[in-house]
């Protein structure tokens, strides 16, 4: 059976923090706030626990799963090599609503769907996503729902979708709008805006130096 914690009382988050990183590091999955919506998360690096997201959203591993990180430094472990493109969206916008897509290492042992050779990572900008994420490390994380469906803005909302397919709900309170991550690849020589979001092309291009393209 699932357990909910309110993360607006200290006691309540604290054990909910604790429940959760448990839950993780035992290949289960959970429920966190994130600054755009609810996400549903497991350890980046546990195939098993990837695959159990994607069963539990029914989707399959044509549609990747993004990492969720808490902290800058922790990026350069996971990714063949930070650009300065990369660099300077970082400083600009982490934590925030900013994904982006970069070759990931070669020696990493994961498994995140079809993603031919990339990651994306984002650094939200949610106290309680940052705890958990700096206790347990990288999460794979893909929005609170069940394909097709509407992602989830609350933890009832979650749970309604998902059920005792997660192990913990960590209930932040409402999101905000939920307005998606703008997605930036920078695997290619030039940046390329994958999907606008929260984030407008403009405020890349001044960050860029260079002129950014809206997604066609």
């Amino acid at each position: 059976m699932s357990a909910v914690y309110d993360c607006s009382q200290r006691a309540s988050r604290a054990d909910g923090l604790a429940a959760a990183a448990g839950a993780v590091r035992s290949s289960r999955l959970v429920v966190l706030p994130t600054d755009t919506v609810y996400g549903i998360g497991a350890d980046a690096f546990d195939s098993g626990a990837v695959h159990a997201l994607l069963r539990a959203k029914n989707r399959g591993p044509d549609m990747p799963v993004g990492v969720l990180v808490g902290s800058w430094s922790t990026v350069d472990g996971l990714v063949l090599g930070v650009p300065p493109h990369a660099r300077a969206l970082i400083e600009a916008f982490w934590p925030g609503d900013l994904s982006i897509v970069l070759p990931h290492a070669p020696s990493l042992q994961w498994d995140l769907g079809s993603t031919r050779g990339t990651v994306m990572l984002r650094m939200p900008l949610h106290p309680v996503a940052l705890e958990l994420l700096r206790d347990v490390g990288p999460m794979a994380v893909s929005s609170a729902n069940v394909s097709g469906r509407p992602p989830a803005t609350t933890a009832a909302e979650a749970q309604e979708q998902l059920g005792d397919s997660v192990a913990v709900y960590l209930d932040g309170g409402p999101s905000g709008d939920p307005v998606p991550s703008t997605i930036v690849d920078l695997t290619g020589d030039e940046p390329v805006v994958l999907r606008e979001g929260a984030v407008n092309v403009a405020a890349l291009s001044e960050v860029l130096g260079v002129e950014v393209e809206s997604p066609s």
